[in-house]
């Protein structure tokens, strides 16, 4: 059996779904605060970039990026292989797509081999606590009603987890930072069109192949109601957009120093006195 990262999403519901998205033309509200917020990160990067490569675009991210290169190349995932020769690309962006594939270190790693040297990767995806509600709701539903659950909202990577990804993929100076948002919905409806409408749909590897009982459905939407609405009924929905930044190395980069390297002493810069570590301390 040969070895690979664990296949946590079936790539090709990914693919059909992101197409139902297309189709469906709705209000993708978060693919435009996500590209609006790499589109700001971009505006204060005080340089021209000449060749750039977005992954898994849509004409909203499209649209707002378009401005930040001079040329684009636009790129799916489907098979979780970034294309492009060694070091082609200044520019690689990525909004709301990296959450669902299944090797996220090894694209990371093929993001830096088409960057060139002092070349920027920015992305935006779900992240942390996005839709903890519904994964819980789902879950104590089953359990009242099948007596176990199955997989139905994908898992996502915390932002320090995100930020270590970065370092290992040998990016420098990464920088992973997030941005929360909380949704109230009249109706759980509006929440499942929405998701649809961004190509959210369920599409874990492991997920049922059958429709939710109704019973079941009932049951989790009762535990909705019940432990995350507002006084006015309104279903809170949470969503996290990690946003992170990371350049491919150059010698012209800021480094750290060397260990030992320092001219100054910590006490003199804290205005204080230096005490040996083997001096007890004043009691209080």
């Amino acid at each position: 059996m040969a070895n690979g990262p664990p296949r946590i999403f079936d790539r090709h519901a990914v693919a059909l779904h992101q197409a139902r998205a297309r189709a469906i033309a709705g209000e993708m509200f978060f693919v435009r605060q996500a590209a609006e917020g790499l589109a700001q990160r971009l505006d204060a990067v005080r340089r021209t970039f000449s060749n750039a490569l977005e992954l898994d675009g849509s004409e909203v991210s499209a649209g707002l990026l378009v401005q930040r290169a001079e040329h684009w190349t636009r790129q799916a995932l489907a098979d979780e292989s970034v294309h492009g020769g060694p070091q082609q690309f200044d520019l690689v962006a990525s909004v709301l797509s990296l959450h669902a594939v299944n090797d996220l270190p090894g694209v990371l790693f093929q993001i830096r081999r088409v960057l060139k040297p002092d070349g920027l990767f920015v992305a935006a995806l779900f992240a942390g606590e996005t839709l903890r509600e519904l994964r819980e709701s789902l879950a104590a539903g089953e359990l009242e009603t099948l007596g176990g659950i199955s997989p139905r909202v994908a898992p996502f990577a915390d932002v320090r987890q995100l930020g270590g990804l970065l370092q290992r993929a040998g990016f420098a100076l990464p920088v992973a930072d997030v941005e929360r948002t909380v949704v109230r919905y009249r109706e759980f409806q509006t929440l499942v069109a929405d998701l649809r409408a961004m190509g959210e749909s369920n599409a874990l590897h492991e997920r049922s192949r059958k429709p939710l009982p109704r019973k079941t459905l009932e049951a989790a939407l009762s535990h909705y109601a019940s432990h995350h609405a507002d006084p006015d009924g309104r279903l809170r929905a949470t969503f996290e957009i990690a946003y992170l930044t990371g350049w491919s190395p150059h010698e012209s980069q800021q480094q750290p120093l060397k260990p030992g390297s320092a001219v100054t002493r910590l006490a003199n810069a804290l205005n204080t006195t230096e005490q040996s570590a083997g001096e007890a301390a004043p009691k209080r």
